[in-house]
């Protein structure tokens, strides 16, 4: 049987850029600006304030794991007070040294490995839109250990490393989003997959693309009643049965497009479309271009 999360994350096609050490000691403060890409950090020892926009301010002891899908801009400080220092995210990205906040001698007061990565697809708000700004757990061992294998094999440079970073990525992100569950996130995948009932019926579109799916179909395969799989998908997911289907659909068709992965007609095929001409048509409709336009222009 499918595994949509996994489905999704490999469509992302995740990929890490960088990832340094970080400390702070003293009165310190920094302010980053946005920066978009997805960011992480984990907390070796130490402890320190983390305010992110969009979320409650948070206090990272040693032994928390921090994820934030898309880095709004956030304010990371010690516990005395001190006016915030500014810094660009995207100056500051290709910078490989460690950094240090505050005062440079001695000691750190808390010392954190962090980093951040991209998504080769453009289709990144699949995942991002259904998660909240900031992700924070306590007692992280797992994740704790995985950034760390990261922070080891970015600085080594060795033979594979790319494919390496890469899956730690991709296991750093479910370990994540595996605990962002039910009524922890916002409508989408991942709060559906919470619902066994929903979760059979997404499973068998994810297997099954191409099949031409019913409402009814699915809800028997949800053991739901037609009306009441209908609402509770749409409510629990944010978009109908046959929009969640559509979109999927989609985001296949546009990652073979982009990876020129067969002529249109068996593209179109592979994701459930009868012919060349109707699959244009809805891509056409849904992307708001022809699908020979998006194949040349990714």
């Amino acid at each position: 049987m499918s595994d949509p999360l996994s489905d999704l994350i490999a469509l992302l096609r995740p990929r890490t850029v960088f990832s340094k050490g970080i400390s702070g000691a003293g009165n310190w403060s920094v302010r980053y600006g946005d920066f978009g890409h997805p960011g992480f950090c984990t907390v070796i020892e130490g402890r320190c304030r983390l305010a992110v926009d969009g979320a409650e301010a948070v206090t990272l002891d040693a032994g928390d794991f921090v994820f934030l899908p898309a880095t709004p801009g956030f304010t990371m400080s010690g516990f005395e007070p001190a006016d915030p220092v500014f810094i660009d995210p995207h100056a500051a990205a290709g910078i490989a040294q460690n950094i240090r906040h505050g005062r440079q001698e001695g000691d750190a007061d808390v010392r954190m490995l962090g980093g951040y990565f991209v998504f080769d697809s453009p289709d990144a708000d699949l995942l991002v839109s259904q998660l909240p700004a900031l992700i924070h757990l306590r007692g992280a061992e797992r994740l704790t250990t995985l950034v760390q294998l990261v922070r080891e094999e970015a600085g080594a440079e060795r033979p594979g490393c790319d494919l390496i970073l890469s899956r730690l990525v991709e296991v750093l992100i479910v370990e994540a989003l595996r605990s962002v569950e039910g009524n922890d996130a916002p409508p989408g995948l991942l709060r559906a997959l919470s619902d066994p009932r929903l979760a059979a019926a997404i499973r068998h579109i994810h297997e099954e693309p191409a099949h031409p799916w019913t409402v009814a179909e699915l809800a028997k395969e949800a053991a739901l009643s037609r009306s009441a799989f209908f609402d509770r998908f749409a409510r629990t997911v944010g978009v109908s049965p046959m929009e969640y289907l559509q979109g999927w659909r989609m985001s296949l068709a546009k990652d073979l497009l982009r990876r020129n992965a067969g002529g249109l007609a068996e593209i179109a095929e592979r994701v459930g479309y009868g012919s060349a001409s109707a699959f244009s048509t809805a891509f056409t409709r849904h992307v708001g271009m022809p699908p020979k336009r998006y194949a040349m222009a990714a």
